[in-house]
């Protein structure tokens, strides 16, 4: 039994077991290290360094979620209009429920731009802009279920609680505007399948997390809650926050190395700074009537526009859902409700691309755009195998999406689907290799850019991936 006044030893962290290490020579290592990388420890999302100089140096990520139709949008097949009514001539690949007969695409398709690139009615502004896009029609992922589906198009594991890209990409990259978030998450509405584990952070530190902002409103004032104290000064506030600070790094000090106290710290930092540019970043009504116009109404639309806001201040990564839960699900009537959310941003998604091509923006800004699967090509069927709807059900063996800028070489189709647009059969392309493009687009070696946790070195793209160098400038 101890003596009642000798004290237990203390376990310490691995700041403070560096600092009295070798008469601190540890944590003159640990600095030196930092320094390499381009990355003060108290400022985790100042810029870092990348393995190469790579043409693009920031991400838009328009997530269509709920899960685009291939065959009704970037990916026509006039065997499917033949065989309309009929089944399909080899048994319909297993997908989330039971499909039926070939339901032929209720779109016209017509040939775009210099490039020649086919695209639906559904997207009559976007399709002018083909000659600046790469049509990637061979996607496919590995289960035909949302959650696991966003998982991997997100964080390139569908199981395992992983980073998400723009983590890793803020991790790595850091933000060029300190007063902002590096990853910021667009949403009217609500969430999307999955929440806020599509924009986690998992291992790396919470800093990296996406900040969520619900775009439905209008008024900049509640597109951040909370973002002003209407009670206080500025200086009062100033020292609030600075007792707020002293306290949290107090408690920290007894619990050092503590990855959720720091997070908590990173933060009210956050917070605080954002305070002097948060409001002006996502007040679009600042931009000219033209661009106002040139974008067009609705929550989808004014938050593309944002998107280039922020982008254009510094902001590393920025993704933008369609809107809470799965809005491109169309099980039940294909025409209607695709043609409902494509009318909601196709506009924008055009003026993005031309907006920023016109600021000089799009050869550093890499756009990409997709859902989390495609859909069957054949009619979904009720659960109990009768019942036959007009819509389509969750494709995962093949599927399209499109990439932009970011040194992406536009007028561009990659790979195909078999003659139904069922499943990738030319140049058949995963999420890990998606990743692995994108990453070097943005100066990265995906093996090379690993974070080491749990006794292990982690990657975004684990030990799969390649560079898909046929749709590269």
């Amino acid at each position: 039994m101890n003596e009642p006044d000798k004290q237990m030893p203390r376990i310490i962290g691995r700041r403070q077991f560096l600092s009295r290490s070798g008469m601190g020579m540890g944590s003159l290592a640990l600095a030196g290290l930092l320094s390499d990388i381009g990355k003060a420890e108290d400022q985790p999302l100042t810029a870092g360094r990348t393995h190469f100089e790579g043409p693009a140096q920031h991400v838009i990520h328009v997530f269509l979620n709920g899960g685009m139709s291939q065959v009704d949008t970037f990916d026509p097949k006039p065997e499917l209009t033949k065989r309309g009514g009929q089944m399909l001539p080899f048994d319909n690949l297993q997908t989330e429920r039971k499909t039926g007969v070939a339901l032929p695409s209720p779109f016209t398709f017509a040939q775009h731009g210099e490039s020649g690139i086919p695209v639906s009615d559904l997207f009559p502004h976007l399709s002018k802009c083909v000659d600046d896009m790469a049509v990637i029609r061979s996607m496919h992922a590995e289960l035909p279920n949302h959650e696991m589906s966003l998982m991997l198009m997100n964080s390139g594991d569908q199981r395992l609680v992983r980073p998400s890209f723009g983590s890793w990409l803020t991790w790595g990259m850091g933000s060029e505007n300190q007063n902002l978030p590096g990853f910021v998450a667009l949403c009217p509405g609500g969430l999307p399948v999955g929440g806020a584990g599509n924009w986690r952070s998992a291992f790396l530190p919470g800093v990296f997390q996406g900040t969520l902002v619900d775009t439905s409103g209008t008024d900049v004032s509640k597109l951040i809650k909370d973002i002003r104290n209407e009670r206080l000064t500025n200086a009062q506030q100033r020292q609030q926050f600075d007792l707020l600070q002293k306290m949290n790094s107090r408690h920290l000090e007894q619990r050092p190395g503590e990855a959720a106290i720091e997070a908590r710290i990173q933060s009210f930092e956050m917070a605080f700074r954002m305070q002097t540019e948060a409001t002006e970043a996502f007040d679009v009504t600042q931009e000219p009537e033209h661009i106002q116009k040139l974008y067009g109404d609705g929550p989808q639309n004014r938050q593309l526009l944002i998107a280039r806001r922020l982008v254009e201040r510094g902001v590393r990564f920025v993704q933008t859902w369609h809107g809470d839960g799965q809005p491109w699900d169309s099980h039940s009537n294909i025409k209607g409700e695709h043609r409902k959310v494509a009318e909601q941003c196709d506009q924008g998604l055009a003026a993005l691309i031309i907006d920023l091509k016109q600021r000089g923006l799009l050869s550093k800004t890499l756009i990409l755009c997709t859902g989390e699967f495609g859909r069957t090509p054949s009619v979904e069927m009720g659960q109990n195998g009768s019942g036959a709807s007009q819509g389509r059900d969750h494709n995962h063996w093949g599927y399209s999406l499109w990439m932009a800028g970011g040194g992406i070489k536009g007028g561009t189709i990659y790979g195909a689907t078999d003659e139904f647009g069922f499943k990738a059969v030319e140049n058949p392309v995963s999420v890990h290799d998606l990743h692995a493009t994108m990453l070097h687009q943005l100066g990265y070696d995906h093996k090379r850019l690993t974070y080491r946790f749990a006794g292990r070195d982690f990657r975004l793209t684990d030990v799969h991936g390649e560079v898909i160098r046929e749709i590269l400038a």
